[in-house]
């Protein structure tokens, strides 16, 4: 199938980070395989003490079998046994330079990410934006909220977030705006949460999930990611009501009469009298792999599948997902849902190697490596390779897509070794009580390697 292609605070804020490495490092994510220059690099000289920066270019191509030694003892020592997989390559020719199983289906959990980053990108291209609407209906005197999708939507705005994005206050003010126009100042409210379909919980998800805080159900019209507030792990029971709830007390904030009750769900009809763009698709995806966000993912499966005439479901997302991996020759790629959350996910270590290789070669795609976090420094990385840990020595060398559901932990992702060598990696664990600190040696062996 062709391919289709168009044309919070913390999370965020790495964002900036990653923008500032780069103009301390002066060289970009993926120079040595002649990608475009990217906003970001492998391997930030913050925090990376004890490090020797690598050269800029190998003097020799990476030899097989110095990976194998390097990485075999610390494969040996990491306990996992049976249940770890495996695929390491030279980034600048693909060459495959390490392989433990690496066609061995595996539950990838959020490394899952990657695929989804890739096809939203690919659908929408990394322009794109979620446009959060509000709609009047004058005969019942109705302003109707609907939702796209964007689960980055918030409240207020923070003068100090990175990306700026959409929130409730600015399209409260433009919809009262608009209705002082038609000399409205008196509405009731009602919600319109049907942009995506199908379930609201994934397959095979534990309860546990969401009161954990570790995703809310998914819905298009939700903001905070579905959290009671922007600064915790809480999710609410109903996020397009909570979301409802929240532009009501914005639009009476805006001068508007709110009567008629609680908001009611409807469906909205008509123009919107006013919007909210959220951020491009370049940073939603950025912010998506940094915190690992759940909701957003899923609501990025679901835009791609709209945008590629599926179904805005789990299944649909996933059948978009399928569609794209085969476009770009990628096998290996079974998925059940775009967040990694469901345990019927399979991907090898090959796929999201290969994966990671096709968002470098492509400008539309890289987001997918730009999102990366950094050892010891960014979003899920960014409380690994700490002081004290046998790997601080590499902190900040490496860059990857973290992924933890329980008995499994995977990482994939982008390392210099000390020669300059770039390698793509990724290592997959199915192991009984296994902890993700237990591959960051794997990652730490490439990064100290002098690999030729």
């Amino acid at each position: 199938m062709p391919r289709v292609r168009r044309v919070r605070s913390e999370v965020f804020l790495t964002l900036a980070l990653l923008n500032i490495f780069v103009l301390i490092a002066g060289f970009a994510a993926l120079d040595v395989i002649e990608a475009r220059p990217l906003p970001a690099v492998p391997h930030p000289v913050v925090n990376a003490e004890g490090a020797a920066a690598a050269e800029p270019a190998p003097s020799s191509p990476a030899d097989p079998e110095r990976i194998a030694d390097v990485i075999d003892d610390p494969m040996a020592q990491s306990g996992l046994a049976e249940g770890l997989s495996a695929f390491v390559v030279d980034g600048a020719t693909g060459q495959a330079l390490y392989e433990r199983s690496p066609d061995t289906p595996a539950v990838p959990a959020s490394t899952t990410k990657i695929a989804t980053a890739i096809t939203v990108l690919d659908a929408v291209g990394p322009d794109h934006v979620l446009t959060t609407t509000a709609h009047f209906d004058p005969a019942q005197g109705m302003v109707v909220l609907r939702g796209a999708g964007d689960s980055t939507l918030t409240t207020t705005a923070d003068s100090a977030a990175y990306p700026q994005v959409a929130t409730l206050e600015e399209l409260a003010e433009r919809t009262a705006a608009a209705l002082a126009e038609q000399g409205v100042d008196t509405v009731s409210v009602g919600y319109d949460d049907s942009l995506f379909t199908g379930p609201d919980t994934g397959p095979s998800w534990k309860p546990g999930y969401i009161t954990e805080g570790s995703t809310a159900s998914v819905h298009a019209l939700m903001h905070d990611s579905g959290r009671v507030s922007p600064d915790t792990h809480s999710r609410v029971p109903d996020p397009p009501r909570a979301t409802a709830d929240a532009f009501v007390k914005q639009l009476k904030e805006a001068g508007l009469t709110v009567e008629g009750g609680e908001p009611s769900e409807v469906l909205a009809q008509g123009d919107p009298i006013a919007s909210v763009d959220s951020a491009p698709m370049t940073a939603l995806v950025e912010h998506m792999m940094l915190a690992s966000d759940n909701n957003m993912a899923e609501a990025l499966a679901r835009i791609a599948a709209l945008e590629t005439g599926g179904e805005a479901s789990f299944e649909g997302g996933a059948a978009a997902t399928h569609r794209v991996m085969d476009s770009y020759g990628i096998t290996g790629v079974d998925l059940a849902d775009n967040s990694g959350l469901s345990p019927e996910n399979r991907i090898t270590p090959r796929a999201l190697v290969e994966m990671l290789r096709v968002a470098a070669d492509d400008p539309e795609l890289n987001a997918a490596i730009t999102g990366l976090p950094t050892s010891n420094s960014t979003g899920t990385l960014g409380n690994r390779y700490t002081e004290g840990t046998p790997v601080h020595d590499v902190a900040g060398l490496i860059r990857g897509k973290t992924g933890t559901l329980n008995d499994v932990s995977a990482l994939a992702g982008t390392v210099h070794d000390q020669e300059g060598n770039m390698f793509l990696f990724a290592f997959v664990a199915n192991s009984p009580g296994v902890q993700g600190y237990q591959l960051d040696p794997l990652a730490a062996a490439l990064a100290r390697c002098g690999c030729s």
